[in-house]
């Protein structure tokens, strides 16, 4: 990654996302945020610029600089994206803290953000814009679908299969071979033994479904 990066959200993943690219030496040119009252502010010595829909930094993405959307709210992120990429022919980029270990066999997609210490095994996939909190584990041949959430050390066990805008919370284990279904939520500490339904929420051990 030779380009600057724009962060999109100045909040305490944003915030992470900046330690991240500093791991790497990384320069980021700026945090756009649509909180008026952090506008001009600095974080770490990296200025909030402006807002999020300020055509006059949104220019330069893609040509002159890469962008990362720090935010949860998967809404909201998807689309911000496709604003990116029809405006902008622009597609967010990775942020892999340097720490992270990622198998040479392992696919990664586009716009997720890798904290400190995951651990990706070989031949597993991680979809688009999805974010693996510090010590995740993904372990060999696991699938994870895009806009997925995995919490602080969490396992998620060989050939699992983790759905489009699932979220798994923090040290919760997934056994192998399990199917958490599109949207679905698993409770932090929660440890999975059998699918879990599209939608569903599931928490405890062994999880079970909360009504």
């Amino acid at each position: 990654m030779n380009k600057p990066v724009i962060i999109f959200c100045a909040t305490a993943l944003g915030k992470s996302v900046l330690d991240i690219f500093k791991s790497n030496q990384v320069v980021v040119y700026g945090f756009l945020d649509d909180d008026k009252k952090l506008h001009d502010t600095e974080i770490e010595e990296v200025t909030v610029l402006g807002a999020t829909d300020d055509a006059s930094f949104l220019k330069i993405i893609g040509k002159d600089c890469d962008a990362f959307i720090a935010s949860d709210d998967n809404k909201w992120k998807a689309s911000m994206i496709r604003s990116l990429r029809e405006e902008r022919e622009a597609m967010p980029v990775n942020a892999i803290h340097s720490t992270a270990q990622i198998s040479p066999s392992a696919v990664l997609h586009h716009g997720s953000l890798i904290a400190q210490g995951v651990r990706i095994g070989a031949n597993a996939k991680v979809g688009n814009h999805c974010i693996l909190h510090a010590g995740a584990i993904i372990d060999f041949d696991a699938t994870i679908g895009d806009f997925v959430q995995i919490g602080a050390g969490s396992i998620i066990n060989s050939a699992v299969v983790i759905e489009d805008g699932a979220f798994v919370g923090s040290g919760a284990t997934i056994v192998s071979g399990v199917t958490i279904g599109q949207n679905a939520r698993v409770g932090a500490g929660s440890v999975v033994i059998g699918e879990v339904g599209k939608k569903s929420t599931v928490f405890g051990n062994p999880a079970q479904k909360v009504k």
